[in-house]
């Protein structure tokens, strides 16, 4: 069984499209094995997405992850990260296909609704960064 962080970002939880994007994981097999809602400090945006610390778009995609609550959860499943993002869509919501959480819902290339691992190694890190052992159903 495979396993990949899901974040529903500051804008989906603002807009109060959580149950939405719970919805589509349920109709597509896919599980949720620990689920919460944080609100994180600018360090710990920093940490989670240091891999993109070098990049042009790193102070504003940190600062709009600060901006709300987000859920964090780990979801597991047959394949599920290359299902993920194909639920995910695209990054750029106007290039994502029909019927993708992005193409649905997202208003902006940064504030587009959700976050998938792209990796299983990732995902490894991602799911250690915001669960212990104790917060995942086996």
């Amino acid at each position: 069984m495979e396993k990949t962080l899901s974040i529903i970002k500051p804008d989906g939880v603002g807009r109060g499209l959580i149950g939405e994007v719970i919805k589509r994981f349920e109709e597509n097999n896919i599980t949720i094995a620990a689920m919460k809602m944080i609100h994180m400090t600018r360090a710990q945006a920093r940490g989670f997405y240091a891999v993109h610390k070098e990049r042009p778009f790193f102070d504003s995609l940190t600062d709009f992850m600060i901006s709300g609550p987000i859920v964090v959860m780990m979801l597991t499943g047959e394949d599920v990260i290359v299902r993920y993002r194909k639920l995910m869509g695209a990054t750029n919501f106007e290039e994502a296909e029909e019927g993708t959480i992005r193409r649905d819902f997202a208003t902006d290339i940064e504030k587009n609704i959700v976050h998938g691992s792209d990796a299983p190694e990732t995902a490894e890190f991602e799911i250690n960064y915001f669960f212990n052992s104790f917060e995942i159903v086996r």
